[in-house]
């Protein structure tokens, strides 16, 4: 099994000193020359635009929703729970936040973001879940350090669910491999939010991420249900590709009522 010091150096994350606000190295590197070796002309301005994303819920079967809801994942304190019991599965709207690994830099400032907004949907009486790549003891990780730019209370561990087998992210078929992962130009759009990034990595620590380590090479995506029904689907195509959470909120707003 591969190790995280088997890895080469660039692609390895590296931990920030004490009370250092440095930003840590990311796992990946965006170096014009690095991406022009792969074929692939992407130019580095002050305002990056990435390749469109596509929104589909094509991809997925009518059934989706009962294929996830029999997939066992953890809560953060470590006990067993079917998908199917995290929201009401008649008509309650659920965002199910697919993030990476739970040491994954750009993880901790999606995690960030979400807890920034979680009142919001709280209030909309929208059902935030977020699962994450790991043992449950890796979730408690991000729990207790991620920092938002506006609270410094830990993540709400009722939302937060371990998934350290990747069963989940195998049925949404999302993407997974060192191109996704490393290379693919969607991530440079990671560089449009460098100081929300920053104020992730001032309290991030590399003791978060997986034991087994080709989690690290693991893509999430957003979905959001409305019962057993799939309203949104969205799958990240590198790594730091996030759905804009401004779009989630308005999809789940605008879901029809039965």
């Amino acid at each position: 099994m591969a190790t995280l010091q088997s890895l080469p150096p660039s692609f390895r994350p590296s931990i920030p000193p004490p009370n250092s606000h440095s930003f840590p190295a990311t796992p990946f590197n965006y170096s014009p020359k690095l991406i022009a070796s792969k074929g692939v002309s992407v130019t580095l301005r002050n305002s990056i635009t990435s390749p469109r994303v596509s929104v589909s819920n094509s991809e997925y079967s009518p059934q989706i929703a009962e294929n996830l809801g029999d997939v066992t994942i953890f809560t953060a304190a470590g006990e067993p729970v079917r998908f199917s019991d995290l929201w009401d599965q008649n008509q309650g709207v659920a965002v199910v936040a697919m993030l990476r690994h739970f040491g994954c830099i750009c993880c901790w400032e999606f995690a960030s973001a979400l807890k920034e907004s979680k009142a919001r949907f709280d209030s909309a009486g929208i059902k935030l879940i977020a699962v994450g790549v790991g043992t449950p003891n890796k979730a408690r990780i991000l729990a207790e350090r991620v920092i938002s730019l506006h609270s410094f209370l830990p993540f709400p561990m009722d939302c937060l669910y371990a998934d350290p087998d990747r069963k989940a992210y195998n049925v949404l078929n999302l993407y997974f491999g060192l191109g996704r992962t490393f290379l693919n130009p969607a991530s440079a759009k990671v560089f449009s939010r460098w100081d929300a990034l920053q104020k992730a990595a001032k309290n991030y620590t590399i003791g978060a991420t997986p034991d087994d380590i080709s989690g690290v090479l693991q893509q999430g995506g957003m979905f959001v249900f409305r019962g057993k029904q799939l309203l949104y689907a969205r799958k990240d195509e590198g790594t730091g590709d996030h759905a804009p959470l401004d779009d989630v909120f308005d999809v789940c707003c605008k879901a029809p009522v039965a």
